[in-house]
């Protein structure tokens, strides 16, 4: 089966679906300071938590996502040898600048690594990044888990 390959729209706000609409503004609370948790930051504008936690990761501001710099991956990648060399081999290929890796210790031949990217100066868009990762055979899972400038 083959996997989508995550394709990003501009669409203006008034389109959004209310939902969309209101886990911006909660998200914008959170990053401002002006709620302590998501609880509170859902409360205050009237969603969902499961609505908040759907949407999150998948709707930006378009100032947000132009102003993108520093991009931090979370893999899960099988337990052999060189899979880390290649992993990022692929990364530095793409022109990406690591910044910080993390790797835990492998539990059941699986281990998570954590990237941190400066992919201001990437030939490539930081999808086809993840696809060619995904095409790794070691690679079981990618994810943007932040980004920001």
């Amino acid at each position: 089966m083959q996997e989508k390959e995550d394709t990003f729209y501009l669409i203006r706000s008034d389109f959004l679906p209310e939902s969309m609409r209101k886990t911006l503004e909660a998200k914008q609370l959170l990053d401002r300071g002006k709620v302590n948790s998501v609880y509170e930051a859902v409360k205050q504008v009237d969603l969902s938590r499961s609505a908040f936690y759907k949407y999150r990761d998948a709707v930006f501001p378009f100032k947000t996502v132009v102003q993108e710099r520093i991009i931090t991956l979370f893999i899960h990648l099988e337990d052999q040898a060189g899979a880390l060399s290649k992993l990022l081999t692929t990364v530095a290929g793409a022109g990406g600048n690591i910044l910080t890796i993390h790797q835990t210790i492998p539990i059941q031949d699986k281990a998570n690594v954590t990237l941190s990217l400066d992919v201001q100066q990437m030939q490539v868009p930081i999808e086809q990044l993840m696809k060619k990762i995904k095409e790794l055979s070691f690679i079981e899972k990618i994810e943007i888990v932040s980004s920001g400038a």
